[in-house]
């Protein structure tokens, strides 16, 4: 044709759309697609919202210590009491509020959450980055120690760490964040491989830009959904092992009050006498982990780029 130019004729391989960098107004209308395309996931963030306001409003809401033995007129505990008016999820063999202690359970739960999730997404960030930029003797090295870890089933590394360092919060959480990274480092370098074809890396490499600017201001944003959606997946996942850890006598150290503690302690002891005992933690765990799972799902449909261009 006239006027064109081989290199004009010449069709370039198509790239990965860009994601836009990430602003409050792009999250405001983000939750409000949430809303409006997803409803489960409006559901699932508004439990989770509500959890996390109970969890934070614990002394207001608990209408008893987790701590306390209620005792009657005669200065006896209340055991073993079914649900009532009184004590609206029954009181425990040593006359402890079961509703109380899960509202306060809810504390440790999330804060094992988030910041497990919080260590684990780190960790596997800085490793999915510096494998996925550079590739070479770095991937191999990097990817050979990750393939190490996740040969090893999360719980059997979970409790042979937890049997070692001791029961205590501290070290529960840094065990699952361990469990966590890496996962989120593998699902991290992929998307940087593929960020990595687009013409604009290209591009900031040639205008001379350093590893550093690229990887921070081109290559990370572009990664934050993916890492938000696995964040999300594995705040239940989190709270699941450090159920299992509590339920096999490895979790956090009583008469701190925690979901899996409470079936592990009270409630398997106590299964034929006051299902109650089992019934109310065991709800509490799996309507929250099915809540990150369910808002986690809404997340990949909305922020997954080939999955928006096909909407």
């Amino acid at each position: 044709m006239p006027g064109s130019t081989p290199e004009s004729d010449t069709a370039k391989p198509p790239s990965m759309p860009a994601l836009k960098p990430w602003s409050p107004t792009s999250i405001v209308h983000t939750l409000c697609t949430l809303a409006r395309r997803k409803p489960f996931g409006a559901v699932s963030a508004v439990i989770l919202l509500g959890l996390i306001a109970v969890a934070f409003l614990a002394p207001l809401i608990a209408p008893y210590s987790p701590y306390q033995f209620n005792l009657n007129e005669r200065g006896l505990p209340i055991r073993m009491q079914p649900p009532n008016a009184q004590f609206l999820f029954g009181t425990d063999p040593l006359g402890r509020d079961v509703l109380s202690r899960i509202i306060y359970g809810a504390r440790v739960s999330l804060l094992v959450g988030f910041c497990s999730v919080a260590i684990g997404t780190c960790i596997g960030t800085i490793i999915g980055l510096a494998s996925g930029y550079w590739e070479g003797r770095i991937d191999q090295v990097l990817q050979r120690i990750v393939d190490t870890f996740m040969a090893i089933p999360g719980i059997i590394l979970a409790l042979a760490v937890v049997s070692v360092l001791g029961q205590s919060l501290t070290n529960i959480i840094l065990v699952i964040g361990l469990v966590i990274a890496p996962g989120a480092s593998r699902v991290v370098r992929g998307t940087v491989l593929s960020v990595k074809q687009n013409t604009y890396i290209e591009a900031a490499r040639v205008a001379g830009a350093s590893h550093w600017r690229i990887i921070v201001l081109h290559v990370l944003p572009n990664v934050f959904a993916p890492i938000l959606i696995i964040a999300t997946v594995w705040l239940g996942n989190a709270i699941v092992i450090e159920a299992a850890l509590s339920f096999l006598g490895l979790g956090t150290p009583p008469p701190t009050p925690t979901w899996g503690g409470m079936l592990s302690g009270e409630g398997r002891r106590n299964l034929e006498t006051a299902p109650y005992l089992a019934i109310f933690p065991g709800l509490a765990i799996s309507i929250v982990v099915l809540a990150f799972n369910m808002l986690g799902d809404a997340l990949r449909d909305l922020l997954d780029p080939r999955l928006r261009q096909r909407s």
